[in-house]
């Protein structure tokens, strides 16, 4: 069975730790993603699923942040997904974004809003794993309204329930999903409503089972999971120590 290693990890548009975005200069920023492409290097994934991550964003050096991970990383594959677009003095883009050691046969990214500056959405790729393809959508969930989130939840669901009906036929598995869900203090949000709405297309594990993820320094909150069809077995899962974003990366890895 082909076994695949997956992280996802907020990045915090390449800032570290600094709590004020637009005051890291360039320096940093690249020094930081350098740290960030050297754990990469270390945790080995075959697929990596990036969230607030900058193409070119005046208040995040003004460089692509992609590219700059590839570059350093050596993934073969890339592809962004745009959630926020603004041009002008005060330039930004910046989204959603996955590397990936396998081709990527097609991308799409939803958006869930019109906002220029701090609008989520998800990035959904079909992955050609050894001529199987394998489903990921790639998710930001709104950070401060429980009624976003769950607007938010439903327009993905609506989306997946086409897409499962025009390319079932052609997944190995039942879409993966994962990124930053914004929870609470409890599951009892984002989490556990997708995990009911998952419910149409068989189990499904959420991960990590136990496990903090914000802020990086001293943890209290779960924000980032990976959602896992029953279909994939063998897993192993990791929250990693990390002090390059105010995320810590979830590390899954499952054969299928």
């Amino acid at each position: 069975m082909p076994r695949l290693r997956l992280v996802t990890f907020n990045i915090a548009h390449g800032r570290g730790l600094n709590p004020l975005q637009g005051l890291t200069t360039q320096r940093k920023l690249r020094a930081n993603l350098r740290g960030i492409a050297a754990l990469l290097e270390r945790l080995a994934p075959d697929v990596v699923a990036l969230q607030e991550i900058d193409e070119r964003s005046r208040w995040a050096g003004n460089f692509d942040h992609l590219d700059y991970l590839r570059v350093h990383t050596r993934f073969p594959h890339t592809v962004f997904g745009i959630n926020n677009r603004r041009t002008g003095l005060l330039n930004l883009s910046y989204g959603n974004a996955v590397l990936s050691r396998h081709s990527i046969r097609s991308a799409e990214t939803v958006v869930f809003g019109q906002r220029q500056l701090g609008e989520k959405g998800f990035l959904y790729v079909e992955l050609d794993v050894g001529g199987r393809c394998l489903p990921l959508v790639n998710l930001h969930l709104h950070f401060g309204s429980r009624q976003h989130r769950m607007r938010q939840l439903d327009l993905l669901i609506v989306w997946l329930r086409e897409k499962h009906r025009l390319h079932a036929s052609t997944w190995s598995i039942p879409p993966i999903i994962c990124g930053d869900f914004n929870n609470p203090n409890t599951r009892d949000d984002a989490t556990a409503s997708l995990l009911s709405h998952l419910s149409d297309y068989g189990d499904y594990r959420l991960l990590p089972m136990a496990g903090l993820t914000f802020p990086s320094p001293m943890p209290r909150r779960a924000l980032d999971f990976v959602f896992l069809p029953a279909d994939c077995g063998e897993v192993r899962c990791e929250v990693v120590r990390s002090m390059l974003s105010d995320h810590l990366p979830v590390a899954v890895e499952f054969e299928f």
